[in-house]
């Protein structure tokens, strides 16, 4: 069996709705790669598998059609209740077994998802580090020597290592998102209040979110879909409807920090990985407007400097004074310090944060998301067990404030460093702008073009259903691609990328004779008798379409290309009697793997 194959949520439905496998195939098959693994310090707990492949089982009986995570496994951080598993927040002293599901694995079930187990944690949720617990530190799948994040950090690395494709982690400061990145993941943190707290395990609980951590924005998305809503037992949730999600926005504004506010500690891959990922936003078609990071700064230090960290006191106040021992010294003497402010340093501190948030409100006034860095840089486990509380701090330096400004943000993989390591930036928004952030983090994130977590396995295309269904659709195959020499004739006339995705089997790819800058030639052939061949779809107005349709030179011109999916798009087909001297290169499967072969071989 293979443990190293991961699948996406959407592969996963489609796997299960064709019936090339079964739930309890799949179910069965987690626990096996699970057993593989060999991280005991993944899960804190796991579901008897009898039980969970029966669960699955069952859901034969129901229309597949209606169920959006259909037999889709997942992981539970373990401060978030589920019926009949031990709630422990990585403290046994604290542990109790509930007998109901938190609301947000309730919606989960009810959408054909099964559960598998509880992941290990930051002890009460506090720490980016994840090696606060005493169930063990799980290991970093992608870079074996780093942390791997925390506090949510068995359900990032149980995505990453392909365990599931879906777990559910927390975010308070940091936590389903830091955690994404050191494993090459996405972590998305709704709104607050949108995904119901009930049955969760506060750190602050007026500021706590259910995050997500999946391997593409398209499948985070989908669980946040199930999950968004109001709920009567969370007096703390709000109703921020989804609303669609899309491609990148025309006139998009990407707000930057002022090059002397960013902050890295020294650590130049990761200035590096930032600049390029402004850089490609910016190949994207979007306009950058810098800001001034301070204010944002200033409430970070709000959290744990003022009252606030009074909300983990309380949670396990009781616990501190009859078993002091029982909690990790760490934790507790973070905690200890929400015994000491007033309420008037509470009071003060809330008059400035209301403050901070109107400075917040007139910077997002003038721009559609922030890009961040999602971590300044990333330590080893001994350079974090060696300085515990600073090194934590550091990590939180682009996160911190995220949730007392009362911002969405989704944290997603833009670079893997030279050493190994990867590096990831955060589109922060608004509080009710998931949707849009989902949209440009999708295809920031296909652009890159990374492998999705840590098994070194390509991207999956964009959901076609979620393209921009507005302009006009213009398939390209060659020089036009994102990165390649002639894309800027597309951004400059502001089309988008909207999706990747291949043809269907019925084409030729070429490279023609003698063009500068070279460009291949996509030919129609016998239905199922050529190859399936890579492109992207953009999206543009119908003046822009002309306009560009009138530059493009013989021997290529615009016609109807079959997808894989039996969509018809427009897009670039060259003539039969231009092929004389051309290379049949089909068998590279797109333009982009052609010439990144050509060029290995040169170099």
């Amino acid at each position: 069996m293979d443990f190293h194959v991961i699948e996406t949520i959407d592969q996963i439905v489609a796997a299960h709705r064709s019936g090339t496998t079964t739930p309890a195939d799949t179910v069965a098959r987690t626990f096996a790669r699970i057993r593989g693994h060999g991280d005991p310090a993944v899960f804190i707990s796991l579901r008897d598998e009898a039980e969970a492949v029966a669960e699955a089982r069952a859901l034969a009986t129901r229309d597949a059609a209606t169920l959006p995570l259909y037999g889709v496994p997942v992981a539970i951080k373990d401060n978030i209740d589920v019926a009949g598993l031990p709630t422990t927040a990585a403290c046994p002293a604290f542990a109790y077994t509930p007998t109901r599901d938190a609301t947000a694995v309730a919606k989960l079930r009810a959408a054909g998802a099964i559960v598998i187990g509880k992941t290990n944690l930051d002890q009460f949720a506090t720490g980016l580090v994840g090696v606060r617990s005493p169930y063990g530190i799980p290991k970093n799948p992608v870079h074996a020597d780093l942390v791997p994040g925390g506090s949510s950090s068995g359900s990032a690395v149980a995505v990453a290592a392909g365990l599931v494709p879906l777990a559910l982690g927390t975010d308070t400061a940091g936590s389903g998102r830091v955690p994404a990145m050191l494993n090459n993941i996405v972590g998305l943190k709704p709104s607050v209040g949108m995904i119901s707290t009930a049955g969760v395990v506060p750190a602050c609980r007026t500021l706590d979110c259910v995050s997500i951590f999946a391997l593409t924005t398209d499948d985070a998305v989908t669980a946040l879909s199930v999950m968004a809503g109001p709920d009567a037992a969370d007096p703390f949730s709000r109703n921020h409807p989804l609303g669609a999600v899309g491609g990148l926005p025309k006139g998009l504004r990407i707000g930057v920090p002022r090059t002397e506010q960013l902050v890295f500690f020294g650590d130049r891959a990761s200035e590096a990985g930032y600049q390029a990922a402004h850089e490609r936003l910016v190949r994207l078609g979007a306009t950058t407007v810098e800001i001034d990071l301070e204010p944002f700064y200033e409430t970070a230090r709000l959290l744990y400097e003022g009252p606030w960290v009074a909300e983990r006191y309380l949670v396990i106040r009781d616990l501190l004074a009859s078993d002091p021992d029982a909690i990790h010294p760490v934790t507790r003497e973070i905690t200890l310090a929400g015994a000491r402010p007033t309420a008037a340093d509470a009071f003060a501190a809330f008059y400035r944060l209301e403050a901070l948030r109107a400075v917040a409100r007139t910077t997002f006034a003038g721009i559609d998301a922030l890009l961040l860095p999602t971590a300044p840089t990333a330590y080893t486990t001994a350079q974090v067990l060696a300085d515990p509380i600073t090194l934590n701090s550091r990590l939180g330096t682009y996160t911190n404030f995220v949730n007392l400004l009362d911002l969405c943000g989704i944290a997603v993989p833009a670079a893997m460093r030279d050493d190994s390591i990867p590096f990831g930036v955060t589109l922060l928004a608004p509080a009710g702008h998931d949707a849009a952030l989902a949209a440009i983090a999708r295809v920031f994130h296909a652009d890159t073009q990374l492998a999705v977590g840590a098994n070194a396995l390509p991207q999956p295309p964009l959901r076609a259903h979620t393209a921009r269904q507005d302009g006009i659709a213009i398939a390209v195959v060659g020089a036009h691609l994102s990165g390649m020499p002639l894309n800027g004739e597309l951004t400059a006339l502001g089309a988008t990328l909207a999706e990747t995705t291949a043809t269907a089997p019925d084409y030729k790819l070429y490279a023609l004779a003698g063009t500068t800058p070279p460009k291949p030639g996509l030919l129609r052939v016998e239905a199922g008798g050529g190859a399936a061949i890579a492109l992207e779809i953009y999206m543009m107005s119908a003046a822009a379409f002309g306009t560009f349709v009138a530059a493009i030179p013989p021997p290529l011109g615009i016609g109807s290309i079959r997808l894989a999916d039996g969509r018809l798009v427009k897009g670039f087909l060259v003539e039969p009697a231009a092929l004389s001297g051309a290379r049949d290169i089909s068998h590279y499967g797109g333009w982009r793997a052609f010439t990144t072969a050509q060029a290995t071989a040169s170099g």
